[in-house]
């Protein structure tokens, strides 16, 4: 066997070789990364794949030949090899390399794990412990061992325990918690891309999430991941199966992996698998959402393996779109075609876009998604919200090229929800923040966009909404522009994502805001800074210490009262978000021990809804999650 990874230098250039042309599933594939050496320093400096090259083999003399795909130019691009037994020579882009053997895996990874003290890191599982896939081979799996069967190294760092201080029984995490922990553990990896990654295994996601992939805007994209405890713990053969999946899953992200059924917005976009991704049995595919037969007849089929294709991105894939911290997740800000309306649409569900009739510049941009039955009832699942990836949001700019919405943090649902849309239900709502994600602000000047919306169903349906117009207004005065400049911060707008922070890194964004407040308190988007600094002093906040210890601050809800009281009074943020700041005022106000006033919040927030004229099924479900609040307030104090 010849595969594998060899190393060479030719003066001041070094090769590392990737040959994959036998061994265990070999896609057929020769590939290399090119670096400069300079005194005691190294740079990238290029990438190339033979894809099928040719293999001649003569006693122990292999000759491989291919013409080369480069990311760089070069007049040379065909790529010649000898091998012979554990060194041989390579031609690549007009210099030769004497190379020898280094390693049996094409890639070598650093995984950091921390636990918070009370979770239970998941340790190993024998896939033969449960029926599976006849020809699939039972074998004892760690995270490790699934990826070293992929071809990748996995080396596992001395496992760290992050002890707790200060916390009460509730500790869920919330995004913002979640970026300043990731934040925090990036600040030891320096702004360079590099062959590592983070796994911290934290209690519960506030959202009910298995897991999340961390995605910066700077050089610390997909260097960082997290899974959920309470979602996925347990000792049963059945749970010990899915954390292996939802650990190796997660990881796959910070390779730069999509879920199944979004390969074809990847850049440049790769073919989706049967079922519109849905039928990939794949450590990337839903267990739920496989087809055919959901969760059985994934795990009856599944042989514990990405894909071909997944294979050849995590072993030959361009240096910069696999390695931990350079190219972003999928689509970078790279432009796309507008989602188009399907030639056929039997699946009898109904997407619909809204938002207000107009922005200030610098206004948060809010939209409300609608996806109702178009007839007869429909089951349908309740991700909704693009931040769980299946609805996608592509943004087309007043000046012309279309960009995919892509946020921060990326959710792995991972759960099946349904949702029953029939008369007595005819519709789901969800209110999503659009203006800011993982590439920045995305409607940073006046004029016209046009947004549309993709909701993937659970059989791989894609509904698309219609166009929805988006107009943001020119600055009228100069308080206008001054309050836009504050608006429109990048640290702003991660705050505006997150709804709040105790973050250092976003202790910039953090001074805008109160300066908004301080100078600008009437004017009307000081309502948005409002809202993000009440929200966050009204919840408690858990900071990672550079110690690795958890430190917890309790909620302020003297603050949070004052700032969700004035937001909740001027009533200009979207429905579903009014909804939100009413009932965490409630809390705030049960929290210091004024239970009557809650409940005066509550029934306002209704009278509020009522007096807007809203849908009555709608009302009728408003004012049953305000009697829920009340009760679960009132077995909190």
């Amino acid at each position: 066997m010849i595969s594998g990874l060899y190393q060479g230098q030719d003066g001041d250039s070094r090769l590392e070789l990737r040959v994959d042309v036998d061994g265990t599933r070999p896609t057929g594939r020769v590939s290399g990364d090119l670096f400069t050496v300079a005194g005691a320093t190294t740079s990238y400096a290029g990438s190339f794949v033979v894809g099928s090259p040719t293999v001649q083999a003569e006693g122990e003399q292999a000759r491989i030949e291919g013409r080369g795909v480069f990311t760089f130019a070069t007049p040379a691009k065909d790529v010649g090899i000898t091998i012979t037994g554990g060194s041989g020579r390579a031609e690549v882009a007009g210099r030769t390399y004497e190379v020898a053997f280094a390693s049996p895996f094409f890639r070598s990874v650093l995984l950091e794990q921390d636990s918070v003290l009370g979770t239970v890191p998941f340790v190993s599982y024998d896939t033969g412990t449960l029926p599976g896939p006849t020809g699939s081979p039972a074998r004892p799996l760690d995270v490790a061992a699934a990826w070293a069967e992929a071809g990748v190294e996995l080396t596992v760092a001395e496992p760290g325990v992050i002890p707790v201080d200060g916390s009460g029984a509730d500790l869920a995490w919330d995004d913002a918690e979640l970026h300043h922990a990731m934040t925090q553990q990036f600040s030891r990896f320096g702004d360079a891309v590099a062959w590592r990654v983070w796994l911290l295994v934290a209690d519960k996601h506030v959202g009910g999430y298995r897991g999340i992939m961390f995605d910066y805007n700077d050089g610390h994209q997909r260097q960082g991941a997290a899974v959920f405890y309470d979602a996925i713990k347990g000792d049963s053969p059945q749970a010990q199966r899915a954390q292996l999946r939802t650990y190796v899953h997660e990881l796959g992200h910070a390779f730069n992996l999509l879920h199944s059924w979004q390969k074809n917005l990847a850049r440049p976009p790769q073919p989706l698998g049967p079922h519109g991704g849905f039928g990939d049995l794949s450590w990337m595919n839903y267990v739920q959402n496989y087809q055919p037969g959901g969760e059985p007849g994934y795990w009856a089929a599944f042989p514990f393996q990405f894909t071909e294709a997944e294979l050849v991105h995590l072993r030959h894939g361009f240096y910069r779109d696999v390695a931990m911290g350079a190219n972003a997740f999928g689509t970078g800000a790279a432009e796309i075609e507008p989602f188009e309306q399907p030639v056929e649409d039997h699946s009898g569900l109904r997407l619909e876009l809204r938002a207000k009739e107009s922005f200030a510049f610098g206004e948060p941009v809010v939209v409300e998604l609608r996806l109702s039955c178009a007839g007869e009832p429909r089951v349908a699942h309740g991700h909704l919200h693009p931040d769980t990836e299946f609805t996608q949001v592509c943004i087309t700019r007043p000046g012309g090229g279309t960009v995919l919405y892509r946020p921060m943090i990326r959710h792995c649902v991972d759960t099946a929800t349904s949702v029953r849309l029939d008369a007595g239900n005819p519709a789901m709502y969800r209110s999503a923040y659009i203006g800011h994600g993982r590439d920045g602000h995305y409607f940073q000047q006046p004029g016209d966009y046009h947004v549309r919306a993709q909701y993937v169903a659970a059989d791989g349906s894609r509904i698309v909404s219609p166009d929805c117009l988006i107009r943001v207004g020119y600055p009228v005065t100069g308080d206008d522009h001054r309050v836009a400049e504050l608006m429109l911060g990048e640290d702003q707008g991660k705050l505006f994502s997150l709804l709040g922070s105790d973050s250092p890194v976003l202790r910039a964004g953090n001074a805008a805001l109160d300066e908004l407040i301080d100078r600008y308190g009437t004017h009307p988007l000081t309502t948005y800074a409002r809202m993000v600094k009440g929200l966050n002093a009204e919840r408690e906040f858990k900071a990672l210490t550079p110690g690795s210890r958890l430190r917890v601050r309790p909620p302020d809800p003297k603050q949070g009262i004052e700032q969700l009281t004035a937001v909740a009074r001027e009533a200009r943020i979207d429905n579903i978000t009014l909804n939100l700041v009413m009932r965490r005022l409630a809390r705030a106000e049960a929290r210091q021990g004024e239970l009557g006033r809650a409940n005066a919040v509550l029934d306002e927030m209704v009278a509020v809804f009522e007096s807007k004229g809203l849908n009555p099924i709608v009302l009728a479900q408003i004012r049953r999650q305000a009697e829920l609040t009340k009760a679960a307030l009132s077995a909190e104090a």
